[in-house]
């Protein structure tokens, strides 16, 4: 008969590192425990920046992942991205997906370098689960923003190589008095800087000038979401247009912006293709009669 290891014995085997809850961050856990499964660890080595540098001169450019944009309104926040990739002048990726739910009120977007963004992005969701886990409540909305700025630090090394992320992150802050107003957005510099933004609108990627520009116009705080949807597309469809690496809605393929919106209500959810789907082509057959919105 074969044998199934008691829990006792399977214990026995794991070090005491998994079995003592001695930091609350997994990050931290991650780095003592496995650190070749940090993202960007394969650049983490002793050879100097330089080398590294000349050596990423001779491989093809990674794929890099643009536009996101986010916007509050009344009772919540949203955050939408286009989904092209490019690789230098080619795009690498037509349909990929730059934003992600964090945990139950908080989502992220990221512009840079593909792979290591969503190798970024897995590992703060986990760090965010990891943390309800061992402490029994979520961390404050501060304290989520203030986490994501460590990762960003983190990967300063990899980032001044030229393999930068830069992180986006919308949240519903459910200690706030208006919750009207909770809606927050905060960016991110490549050193780990954090800032509010308090606009109540903002959009980081190559697009993201161009994004920012047509969101001035189309801003209103006090709008539904269905409204602050409409104005989020409109906003990657003027970063597509003028943007070689921002791709705008495709009809023709069915691809359109990525959204997730947060409320008090709902938390954070993924808004449905066809709803997606549904704004964009309106925003495209709009374009149609009146070209400059």
């Amino acid at each position: 008969m074969e044998h199934t290891p008691s829990r006792a014995t399977a214990g026995a085997s794991l070090p005491a590192a998994y079995l003592t809850a001695e930091t609350s961050s997994f990050t931290d856990f991650l780095r003592a425990q496995a650190p070749h499964l940090l993202p960007g660890h394969a650049w983490h080595q002793n050879e100097p920046v330089q080398a590294r540098r000349n050596a990423a001169d001779l491989t093809p450019a990674p794929p890099h992942g643009t536009t996101i944009v986010a916007v509050t309104f009344d009772g919540g926040v949203l955050i939408a991205g286009d989904r092209r990739a490019t690789s230098g002048n080619l795009i690498s990726q037509r349909d990929m997906e730059k934003v992600f739910v964090a945990d139950d009120y908080s989502a992220v977007g990221v512009a840079g370098t593909a792979g290591l963004a969503l190798d970024l992005v897995r590992l703060y969701a986990l760090e965010l689960s990891h943390y309800e886990k061992i402490e029994g409540v979520s961390l404050s909305l501060d304290g989520k923003t203030n986490k994501l700025a460590t990762l960003v630090r983190g990967n300063l090394e990899v980032a001044m190589a030229g393999l930068a992320v830069l992180p986006l992150f919308v949240g519903f802050d459910t200690a706030a008095d208006d919750p009207s107003t909770a809606g927050r957005i905060v960016s991110f510099d490549v050193v780990g800087g954090r800032y509010e933004e308090r606009a109540g609108f903002h959009s980081v990627g190559s697009g993201s000038l161009f994004a920012r520009s047509a969101l001035k116009k189309l801003y209103d705080p006090g709008s539904d979401v269905q409204t602050a949807v409409r104005h989020a597309v409109e906003a990657l469809y003027d970063a597509a247009d003028d943007d070689s690496a921002t791709g705008g809605p495709d009809l023709a393929r069915k691809i359109y912006p990525s959204i997730i919106t947060i409320t008090g209500t709902d938390g954070a959810v993924h808004v449905p293709d066809e709803e997606a789907a549904a704004v964009a082509e309106t925003v495209v057959t709009d374009r149609a009669s009146h070209p400059r919105g």
